[in-house]
């Protein structure tokens, strides 16, 4: 596996980071992940439109938003098992395909119901599932003092929910909001063909197993930890992302351009703060990293609940923001440290835990509004799953830190 190839290679890339891996590989996977989740939450920005358009219930309007997480949640696993049997650039171009045809038929025909709406959240879902393909394909070129880098690198792709909220709603002013879908297609074109000329799959790939073996992780308590965690982390983030144009336009009754704007610097904050989670993580362990992130979140969620001004809801969701998008890095931090012969299969795993609880969040946040009338109670009950987060971690850290951070010479 690509910890061994680089053991044999640790004189000849001096500890450098750049020159410890493959720098082309990293750029292809970051814009297709980037372009990716940009189309994984379209729906969040469009679904004020939709709504008015479909004549959507709260509850609906949660369920549309929260699909796509929840079945890119599920296909991360099929994709960890795919990267691990065909490698990484071909189970991404396959991906990528699939999205591509499924938005240009969606918009040909027209999305008319809300049924349609949650056919083409299944289909988005392949987007999301990007994340155990990307980070793979990135994280196995580079040695594990570098691993918190390079999948921060790679998965600051998240940041194309921050494309989708500035650009989807003033493209569907413009245009309707159907022939979004079609427009999507064109720079996912362009991705799909810089991806296939940059992207190589990486050495020392493990040799396929049988399917049973690729669970054989979900047998471990850490496994299960570190799913847990990201389901908070990520579950959050993306949740949020998917969110908060309905929430703003609701709540506080922006246009969906302003909505989108104030989502953009919400989620923009999240996604430049993923690899500086992950070179933290490398600094001061990633346990160390989410001790700090858990706390915030749940301050940051509790006081979204409270907020009574778009000014202080906005700072919160940007704070709350910044310690989740450091806690996506922290965590994948952890996960080839404690899981490097699986990495593929457990991305796939702790990916889907991360999708599961976006759906969560997602979901909940619209059932809260119909059933209260007020989307505070979702973010109490989020904030309260971080402070559970966080008592877990106490419990673990100094288990890990004994069994494998130690052995490893890698903080923990």
């Amino acid at each position: 596996m690509a910890t061994a190839y680089w053991k044999d290679a640790e004189q000849a890339t001096k500890g450098s980071f750049w020159s410890s891996g493959h720098t082309p590989t990293l750029i292809a996977a970051f814009l297709y992940f980037d372009l990716a989740f940009m189309v994984w939450v379209i729906l969040g920005p469009l679904a004020p439109e939709i709504a008015k358009t479909l004549a959507l219930t709260p509850a609906q309007k949660g369920l549309m938003v929260a699909l796509p997480t929840l079945a890119g949640a599920g296909l991360r696993v099929v994709n960890g098992l795919l990267v691990d049997r065909i490698g990484p650039k071909r189970s991404g171009a396959i991906s990528q395909l699939i999205v591509i045809a499924g938005l240009f038929l969606a918009w040909a025909m027209g999305v008319t119901s809300f049924a349609g709406t949650l056919a083409l959240g299944l289909v988005l879902g392949f987007a999301g599932a990007s994340f155990a393909i990307a980070l793979p394909l990135a994280s196995r070129w580079y040695p594990p003092e570098h691993q918190g880098k390079a999948m921060g690198l790679a998965g600051m792709g998240n940041s194309g929910t921050v494309l989708a909220a500035l650009f989807a709603p003033a493209l569907a002013r413009m245009f309707g909001w159907n022939a979004v879908l079609g427009l999507a297609c064109i720079p996912l074109a362009v991705v799909f063909v810089v991806y296939m000329a940059l992207a190589k799959d990486p050495p020392g790939a493990p040799a396929p197993k049988r399917l049973a073996a690729y669970l054989s992780p979900l047998k471990q308590a850490d496994a299960w930890w570190l799913m847990g965690f990201y389901a908070v982390t990520f579950g959050g983030f993306v949740g949020l992302a998917a969110s908060l144009p309905i929430y703003f336009t609701d709540r506080f009754a922006l246009s969906t351009v302003e909505a989108g704007y104030a989502t953009a610097a919400c989620v923009f904050a999240g996604s430049l703060v993923r690899p500086m989670g992950g070179a933290l993580a490398d600094r001061i362990g990633g346990a160390s990293a989410l001790t700090m992130v858990f706390a915030a979140a749940a301050a940051a969620l509790a006081g979204v609940a409270m907020a009574d001004s778009v000014v202080a809801a906005l700072a919160c969701f940007v704070l709350a923001m910044l310690a989740l998008g450091t806690g996506n890095g922290a965590v994948f931090q952890l996960v080839p440290q404690r899981f490097a012969a699986e990495i593929g299969v457990m991305t796939g795993l702790v990916g889907m835990a991360g999708g599961v609880g976006g759906f969560y969040l997602a979901s909940s946040l619209g059932l809260a509004k119909q059933w209260t009338g007020s989307f505070a109670p979702g973010f109490l009950i989020f904030a309260a799953l971080a402070l559970v987060a966080l008592a877990g971690l106490a419990l673990v850290k100094r288990g890990w830190r004994a069994r494998w951070g130690a052995a490893d010479g890698v903080r923990i």
